[in-house]
């Protein structure tokens, strides 16, 4: 019980670390920054909605999406206004669209697994667009540190996409197709972190943030592998929202630090 406390408190907190002090866009390397945590912010409220219909965390998941859609509404304002082409301002006009759409469906009425289905898609779709914007972005910088913010930033949204499908397996919807998902993100994170961990522009203050990030990895690994496809177990459910919650917390601060590099 004592662990479980402590762990939710964790999650908490990880709602309120996730949030950037920056109002504006300051240079470029943000710019890939705040493009990329909108990938992640998409993955993030279906995994809070997905909790809510499950009763998994229900005041932890209701701060989160609140949080989550509060955040998203005000980077992509920021976003379209620094964007610094005409390509990248088509980009985001498509993801405001997208946006509005998924935005309608995740508060327009309570969650139902019967609308968990289309939940996904829209979330896909948003997922497409911000990742077009954050390597469009990349490409405007034109420097090795972009995509190094590009993939620590990336980290952010496959901790959510492990843990929105985590839930989506035990509803069950999709469920097959979520365990392959799973796989394939939980591929696509470990061999990330090798790179992060070998880049010449990793500075102690990273390597130490991303060993803690490997702990944490540990932990929700672990919580992932107790998945029972349409087996709705109140703990692992909880676990793994809770550690995604902490291991997002950590990532998002390495994907800043890299940011802040100026190379």
């Amino acid at each position: 019980m004592q662990r479980r406390t402590l762990m939710s408190v964790a999650a908490a907190g990880a709602v309120g670390l996730a949030l950037p002090a920056r109002a504006q866009v300051a240079d470029l390397s943000d710019a890939i920054n705040k493009a990329g945590r909108q990938r992640m912010l998409s993955q993030r409220m279906g995994k809070a909605w997905l909790a809510l219909l499950q009763n998994v965390e229900k005041t932890n998941a209701q701060l989160v999406l609140d949080k989550s859609m509060a955040l998203f509404d005000r980077q992509l304002a920021e976003l379209k206004g620094f964007a610094p082409t005409p390509e990248v301002q088509a980009t985001y006009g498509k993801l405001d669209a997208a946006w509005s759409e998924y935005k309608t469906a995740l508060v327009g009425k309570a969650p139902t697994r019967d609308n968990a289905g289309s939940l996904l898609q829209l979330d896909a779709k948003v997922l497409a667009l911000a990742h077009q914007g954050t390597v469009q972005y990349e490409t405007a910088l034109a420097k090795p540190v972009g995509k190094l913010v590009n993939v620590a930033g990336r980290q952010r949204m496959l901790s959510q996409r492990m843990a929105k499908f985590y839930l989506a397996a035990t509803l069950p919807v999709d469920a097959s197709v979520a365990t392959v998902e799973i796989g394939k993100a939980r591929t696509e994170f470990t061999a990330a972190m090798e790179l992060l961990r070998n880049a010449p522009e990793a500075t102690l203050r990273i390597k130490d943030e991303l060993l803690l990030a490997d702990a944490q990895w540990v932990f929700f690994d672990m919580a992932l592998k107790q998945l029972q496809e349409g087996a709705q177990r109140p703990k692992p459910m909880a676990d793994v929202f809770v550690s995604s919650e902490n291991l997002l917390a950590v990532m998002d601060r390495v994907t800043g630090l890299y940011s802040a590099v100026k190379a």
